[in-house]
């Protein structure tokens, strides 16, 4: 599932200014490829949260920032719109997917590799040739309530998204985040291994959240949903404190 995520510019972020620039400049795509076995599919709530860390963990890997491997293509993922699109693999689609340069985060038992970003039209063929839609996944029980020690990706109770549109924006949200934190805030949310929560809002408190100064995705339209439509708010602690 694509989406594509446009904020605003803000101080330290990596975005340029003028939206009209960031259509101008080539454009890339973060692709995230969840694993889903016929006969053990992850939860949806799993797969969410482990997509949102896997994009910090991209987003924080040392071959991403400085001088590192990656770092070209992520700045200029970064200066343009801020694309990802998730699919899909099992069995030898899987093994081929994890051969590639990435990183595969686990969580409780959703698998996802995230890549380098790649330009629209210059994908691998191994993850070319992977399914978008369809990514649909279920939670056999009701998650937990969120840990409130944790950051909390609240999503809109007023959204219907497949679970790969949702674990899009799940990773935009993180990747806000990211950006509005400062350096020490950064680095203790890493060396805590990135715990967060993927959750629904009650809809009483979706209106606050959205009002809160938190960081809020609005979705550009391409798929699934209304352009500009609200998809999730980013709660951590440390921006509480100054939202």
């Amino acid at each position: 599932m694509s989406t594509d995520q446009t904020p605003p510019s803000a101080p330290g972020r990596p975005l340029r200014s003028e939206s009209d620039t960031r259509d101008a400049a080539p454009q890339y795509v973060l692709p995230l490829v969840v694993r889903l076995e016929r006969a053990a599919p992850p939860p949806r709530t799993d797969a969410l949260e482990t997509a949102a860390r896997a994009v910090l963990v991209m987003l924080s890997d040392e071959r991403s920032v400085g001088e590192g491997e990656w770092a070209p293509v992520m700045r200029a993922w970064q200066d343009a719109r801020i694309r990802k699109v998730v699919r899909r693999a099992r069995g030898a689609e899987w093994r081929r997917a994890e051969k590639l340069p990435g990183i595969t985060v686990t969580g409780k038992t959703a698998e996802v590799r995230v890549f380098p970003p790649v330009p629209l039209d210059g994908w691998p063929k191994e993850l070319a040739r992977l399914q978008v839609s369809g990514t649909d996944l279920d939670d056999p029980e009701r998650p937990a309530p969120a840990d409130p020690s944790a950051p909390v990706l609240w999503l809109n109770p007023d959204l219907t998204m497949s679970a790969g549109k949702a674990m899009a924006q799940a990773g935009h949200a993180a990747q806000l985040a990211w950006w509005d934190l400062s350096d020490e805030a950064r680095t203790a949310w890493r060396d805590a291994g990135f715990p967060l929560s993927v959750r629904t809002a009650d809809p009483a408190d979706w209106p606050s959240l959205t009002s809160s100064g938190l960081p809020l995705v609005r979705d550009a339209g391409f798929t699934e949903i209304a352009p500009g439509s609200c998809t999730v708010v980013a709660d951590h602690r440390a921006l509480r404190r100054t939202a």
